[in-house]
């Protein structure tokens, strides 16, 4: 019997030592990680892919492999790139990912900008087995989709938080009686504005604001000027847009042109871009937009910095391009802590584990992190998170926006 156990227990040491020297001449034979993605590149999504996702992939990138690579084991391996253009469109990005998987062959994937094309790639992410860190996408889905794709992370939160963040505001500033109550919005009939402009009316009634405007445009809509004259006509209060970055600039501009200044002036997706500030200037100052950043943040400042060094100066939006670039730390120290290629083992260290990042330190519950900017603000020529104002660095919200300045 002794002997049965002896030759039991070599044998079973024998397994055992076996497989740590396969999983080590795995880690070995590894010479590279490649990553893929599939970007805007064309359509009009290119704006936003251009300023919040591109550069912060690149940056990523470059800064990982100059360190040597993601560490594997007792080795570092550098990073290849295999990259697409989604084209703006929800097939192509889906075809372009089935790609990535079936053809290059990727270890991991990184996701494309935009709620909806996240919401689109979401199927074939979870069904292949890939991590899904959706950095730029806003949806009220976003628990149900964490249950059901446990694979995925949504990075930015539900629509619904956006606007009861938005609406408490605009609540304290009528206490504080600086508004009244009369709301003009408008969205823009994609998956973010619906999503949004679904979770703003009921805040918006509940809380006793009287919806005077309620209007969504087709994606690409060129000419936003009815839209702004017919606001303008009722003379709200309160203009909420939720927009992505062409819409942005533009309801911007005619609001400027034709005179619609508002007491809160609220755009979306754009607003936090440094391509508002260059565009509009002085004219800044005031206009509060989705999203915020602790822009006083020691962290922040040194990621400022780098992202201008390795974009030629570019400077990144002042809300998803951080959440964007600490994603990619979160996904490197996954695969670090796990040591191999193993997606599942990366999917269940970021369900779990702490990292340390550009906007902090970050642990998901449920596949969400647990601190947000919803609301930010221009003062003195940088975009500052103002909600939740419990958020450390909030600015406290400049209000009525100063008037519109000639060019």
């Amino acid at each position: 019997m002794t002997t049965f156990l002896t030759r039991r227990a070599a044998l079973f040491a024998a397994a055992t030592c076996a497989a740590t020297l396969g999983l080590t001449a795995i880690a070995e034979a590894q010479t590279s990680i490649k990553i893929g993605y599939a970007i805007s590149r064309t359509g009009p999504n290119t704006g936003g892919a251009a300023v919040t996702t591109i550069p912060n992939y690149e940056l990523w990138v470059k800064e990982v492999n100059a360190a040597g690579g993601i560490k594997l084991g007792d080795k570092r391996v550098p990073i290849e790139v295999v990259q697409y253009d989604d084209r703006s469109n929800a097939e192509e990005a889906v075809r372009a990912l089935e790609r990535l998987i079936n053809q290059d062959k990727v270890d991991f994937i990184l996701p494309p900008w935009g709620t909806g094309l996240n919401l689109a790639v979401g199927p074939t992410l979870n069904r292949e087995g890939y991590p899904h860190i959706a950095a730029t996408a806003v949806t009220d889905r976003a628990p149900e989709l964490a249950k059901r794709w446990p694979n995925s992370f949504w990075m930015l939160g539900t629509s619904g938080d956006a606007a009861r963040t938005l609406v408490e505001l605009l609540s304290k500033l009528r206490d504080e009686k600086k508004i009244g109550d009369t709301v003009a919005m408008v969205s823009i009939a994609d998956g973010f504005g619906i999503d949004l402009s679904t979770a703003a009316r009921p805040a918006l009634t509940n809380a006793k604001f009287k919806l005077a405007y309620d209007k969504s445009y087709p994606i690409g809509t060129q000419d936003l000027a009815p839209i702004i004259n017919e606001v303008k006509a009722l003379n709200p209060d309160v203009f909420i847009a939720f927009s992505y970055p062409p819409d942005t600039l533009a309801l911007t501009e005619q609001s400027r042109i034709a005179g619609l200044n508002p007491k809160v002036f609220y755009t979306g997706v754009g607003t936090a871009f440094p391509l508002y500030r260059q565009k509009f200037g002085k004219n800044t100052e005031g206009v509060m937009g989705i999203g915020g950043w602790s822009g006083d943040s020691p962290a922040i400042k040194d990621y400022l910095a780098r992202h201008k060094a390795s974009a030629n100066g570019a400077e990144p939006d002042r809300w998803a391009s951080a959440v964007t670039y600490a994603s990619l730390q979160m996904l490197q120290q996954a695969i670090e802590r796990v040591g191999k290629i193993d997606r599942a083992a990366v999917i269940k260290d970021l369900q779990t584990g702490t990292f340390e990042t550009v906007i902090g330190k970050v642990k998901l519950e449920n596949n969400m992190p647990t601190r947000y900017w919803w609301v930010g603000q221009w003062q003195d020529g940088e975009f500052y998170g103002i909600a939740p104002a419990k958020n450390e660095g909030a600015r406290a919200a400049i209000v009525p926006k100063p008037a519109w300045m000639a060019p």
